[in-house]
């Protein structure tokens, strides 16, 4: 620093932070070069060369690698160089990674059709009459079993949660207005025709004012049932079905809904009863989701998109 280079520079040259520098000036100007005999000195780790970095990257841009253990053996095997697993995931960032999960997506979504039910979509809240309503309906089946999460724990605390030893599961199929967020839904030992009449019943009934209900469902067989059609058919109906587009999960806001409901209730939770475990859901539906409800618009909405597989690496 004295021969006029700045900090920055020397911190490069000598590997070392901002802060340490800041300390090895101070402890200079009062010990003096004293300060700065080598103890238990070790060569450090070597690093490989720019070429062989861009080799790494390109294996690992076709070859993805599931942890740092895999990057330590494959530079190892290559190079001959040693890798811990803290300096792997450095090289890793270094090298533009990062670590996450490959987003899920449906193989067969058509773009086209996801696209023309977006648009059809928008043309109807656009057209919608104040007498009129939209929701968007769907099965969710929560079982009894507890569901471990990520979370903030004490360092060095063994954490557990106790697994619940049934299978039970409950059956709702419910309707979401993303608008006032109300929820209708009915309970059932399983999901069919019937289940789904008795919702789409109870959503009349509780929307008397109404002259239509539009309600987007998935392409489910009971939604297609010859039991469910006449009553569909008749001319005092409220209810109209609107199918949304195959292979299309995404298109459909109520799916959010289920994700919320299990972080809320049943991730990092144990209920050592079925009871509790149905009420804990139910209490859900019925309390948390209108008291709260704001909070989940964000998450919860009809900003569509068109998924495409070409957006992404697909492995």
């Amino acid at each position: 620093m004295d021969a006029g280079y700045d900090a920055a520079l020397v911190c490069e040259i000598l590997d070392i932070g901002p802060t340490v520098l800041t300390e090895w000036r101070f402890a200079f100007a009062g010990a003096g070069l004293s300060f700065f005999g080598l103890k238990d000195y070790s060569q450090r780790q070597r690093y490989l060369t720019v070429d062989q970095e861009q080799a790494v990257k390109a294996h690992f841009s076709e070859h993805p690698a599931r942890n740092v253990d895999e990057v330590c053996a494959h530079v190892l095997a290559e190079y001959g160089q040693s890798y811990s697993p803290s300096g792997a995931a450095k090289l890793m960032r270094r090298l533009g990674f990062e670590y996450k999960k490959p987003r899920l997506l449906p193989s067969q979504a058509d773009e086209a059709t996801q696209a023309a039910f977006i648009a059809n979509y928008e043309a109807l809240m656009k057209s919608l009459a104040v007498d009129e309503m939209v929701v968007f309906s769907d099965a969710v089946h929560p079982e009894h079993q507890s569901r471990p999460a990520h979370g903030w724990f004490p360092k060095g605390q063994k954490t557990a949660l106790k697994a619940s030893s049934g299978r039970k599961r409950l059956n709702i199929q419910g309707a979401l207005d993303l608008e006032t967020f109300h929820f209708t839904f009915v309970e059932g030992e399983k999901i069919n025709a019937q289940t789904s009449k008795q919702m789409l019943e109870k959503l009349e009934h509780n929307n008397p004012t109404m002259t239509a209900i539009h309600v987007f469902v998935d392409n489910a067989r009971y939604h297609h049932a010859k039991i469910l059609q006449p009553w569909l058919d008749s001319p005092e109906r409220k209810v109209k079905l609107h199918f949304l587009p195959a292979y299309a999960p995404h298109l459909n806001p109520i799916e959010r809904l289920w994700g919320v409901m299990h972080k809320w209730v049943t991730y990092n939770r144990h209920y050592a009863t079925f009871g509790q475990f149905t009420e804990a859901i139910l209490g859900f539906f019925r309390k948390t989701l209108p008291d709260n409800w704001k909070e989940f618009r964000d998450t919860i909405s009809d900003n569509f998109r068109v998924v495409s597989l070409k957006e992404y690496k697909v492995i």
